[in-house]
């Protein structure tokens, strides 16, 4: 696990330079401890990279080349099947100098020039400088395990894998993107592929990206999620599961450097633990809340079930709160997920002993896990009526009264799912936003309804069922844009290397053919991965309902916490675009009990400590390094 960055300049403007890219790799130096690589090319490309060294310890420095330096590449992630794909080319000529699956990307780019990402299975963000053919080629894994962003104008093209690296530039002057905050409140991320920075783009997963000299760019979209369920017996997909789970927890076992495995108590990280059990002695990382939803008490006795080396942690209120500013300020954007401070502090207590661990990220997107996936069953009872009553009904539910046991339940059935789910968050309804915003003319003329987000999706694959549709949703907005993401920026602050099994190639063809009947059956979620892992896992935590990390926000509230978080939005600078007086308000409302608006608070309030960090300092550039 790396950072990389560079800069592309474009003709008849001056090349780039070491003490710029210095500037760039000192930025993200969490991500790469052991090692700075910088190089300038043709006076027209600068390339930067920081190491953790995690394969062939020794070599591995970047930016790496081929044989006769036609090609120059910068990579962050990991390829599975790089010992098999270096037979492939050696037999085709190539030359290898290292042992690492790095230089196997450049010889296969220089094989196949941009058909080289089909044969990769892994996680990756790469660029590589084509001397050839003057261009810049940039590519991003098949699900957004590793983050990639850039910035594009009209002299130069500007490239990392953490933003803070980009804004490091002189001329490249951070400010809020007023869309991206729109969708944002509602989703608790900003969906791909803007960012909240203006001007700053995230290349979108199972993409890459061609820029000649003269700054023309093209994009491809070159893998993506597709579902075709297969009429086969329940037993054959158990039995498939199995194999590509064992194997894939095998394959991401490869390092030169200590590996462990986190273990939240659930049935995804146990699943992973489990096989890693099987295969080696390993180190378990959890942890818990103080009060009754504790993880690390389910997840201390899978531990010892599993006979690992295990590690937990409990979180205070202190602690979450002294951690969330770092956290945003690793994030590089707002993202509203308070799990994101409890993986911050895991990673933290995991890095401490090992260099690489492996997560359960990707199972509840594969194998249908979140709850909300029942929902097309439950709301069955009201679905049978035609869309026209639906309609007419649903202008009358806002009249029922508040206190009336099952009026959501109501005002979902009579929804359409492309009008209800945006993914596993639903922060903001676009009423709730036209309240909390403040009048601002960037907001009102930029405005986009998150349906907007969704549309695309949901047209395209009109013809499947609803919990497959949900999954789509999941795998190309929730998970890069939240899931991964955190993942990533939260593990890499401590220079700890995260690897997720579940999202591998050869596990998600497994899982694409499994009907929705299987994925949601019996009131259960996950259930054919649920059979599968019988016999492997513990038994109590095949059914154990999905916790994540437990975050007691809601409880937080009520003491002084959330007058210190109302402070900090005060003096955020972001009265501009939010009415604080509706946050205040938002809090009474919430300490009187009757209504729960913790993450409506917590949403502000990150977008408030980022807006600090960010766009509030003076000196942004100082402030960063400090």
């Amino acid at each position: 696990m790396c950072g990389i960055a560079g800069i592309m300049r474009f003709e008849n403007d001056q090349g780039p330079t070491v003490s710029m890219l210095r500037k760039m790799t000192h930025m993200m130096q969490h991500r790469g401890p052991n090692h700075t690589g910088i190089r300038i090319i043709d006076n027209q490309v600068g390339l930067g990279f920081t190491r953790l060294s995690i394969l062939d310890l020794s070599n591995g420095s970047q930016p790496l080349s081929n044989e006769d330096q036609t090609f120059w590449l910068i990579f962050n992630g990991e390829i599975y099947n790089y010992q098999s794909l270096r037979i492939e080319l050696e037999g085709l000529g190539h030359r290898f100098q290292t042992n690492t699956d790095s230089e196997v990307i450049v010889h296969l780019y220089e094989e196949y020039q941009e058909r080289c990402v089909d044969k990769l299975r892994g996680m990756f963000a790469f660029a590589i400088w084509d001397r050839k053919n003057k261009q810049m080629f940039a590519a991003r894994d098949h699900f957004g395990i590793k983050p990639f962003y850039y910035y594009l104008d009209h002299k130069k093209f500007v490239f990392a894998s953490e933003i803070k690296s980009i804004i490091a530039v002189e001329d490249i002057n951070p400010a809020v993107d007023p869309k991206s905050l729109l969708h944002y409140l509602t989703l608790q991320y900003v969906p791909q592929p803007a960012t909240m920075f203006r001007g700053v783009s995230k290349l979108e997963p199972g993409h890459f990206l061609k820029i000649d000299s003269r700054g023309r760019i093209t994009k491809q979209r070159y893998w993506e999620p597709s579902f075709e369920a297969e009429d086969r017996p329940l037993e054959t997909f158990i039995e498939e599961i199995r194999y590509s789970l064992r194997n894939s927890v095998k394959l991401h076992t490869q390092s030169d450097v200590p590996l462990g495995s986190f273990l939240s108590g659930g049935i995804d990280s146990t699943a992973i633990a489990s096989f890693l059990a099987s295969q080696r002695s390993v180190k378990t990382f959890s942890v818990g809340f103080e009060g009754e939803q504790n993880e690390n008490v389910v997840a201390r006795q899978i531990a010892e079930a599993l006979g690992t080396n295990h590690f937990e942690e409990l979180i205070s209120a202190q602690h979450f709160f002294e951690d969330t500013m770092k956290a945003v300020w690793h994030m590089d954007e707002p993202i509203a997920d308070p799990s994101a401070i409890a993986v911050y502090r895991l990673a933290q207590l995991a890095g401490e002993q090992v260099t690489v661990a492996l997560s359960g990220e990707g199972a509840d997107e594969l194998f249908g896990g979140y709850r909300i996936y029942r929902e097309p069953h439950s709301l069955k009872p009201l679905s049978w009526m035609p869309a026209g009553v639906k309609k007419r009904l649903k202008q009358y539910v806002g009249e029922i009264p508040f206190s009336f046991y099952g009026k959501n339940y109501i005002r979902r059935a009579l929804t359409p799912l492309q009008e209800r789910f945006f993914g596993n968050a639903n922060i903001f309804s676009e009423d709730e936003k036209r309240m909390v915003l403040n009048f601002h003319p960037d907001l009102y003329k930029n405005w986009e309804p998150t349906t907007e987000i969704t549309r695309a999706i949901y047209e395209e694959h009109k013809n499947l069922d609803d919990i497959t549709r949900m999954q789509l949703i999941d795998l190309q907005l929730w998970l890069p844009g939240d899931i991964l993401m955190k993942a990533d920026k939260m593990s890499m602050a401590h220079s700890l290397e995260v690897r997720v099994p579940f999202l591998d190639k050869e596990v998600f063809e497994i899982a694409r053919k499994i009907p929705a009947s299987l994925l949601v059956a019996k009131g259960t979620t996950k259930y054919v991965l649920r059979k599968a892992l019988e016999g492997i896992v513990p038994f109590p935590v095949l059914d154990r309902p999905k916790l994540g990390f437990p975050v007691p926000l809601r409880k937080w509230l009520q003491t002084s916490i959330g007058d210190i978080m109302i402070e900090q939005i005060e003096n955020s600078g972001i009265d501009q675009w939010i009415q604080i007086i509706y946050v205040k308000e938002m809090l009474k409302q919430h300490r009187r009990g009757k209504v729960d608006y913790s993450r409506k608070i917590w949403t502000i309030y990150i977008f408030s400590l980022w807006h600090s960090l960010y766009i509030q300092q003076s000196s942004i550039k100082r402030a960063l390094v400090n």
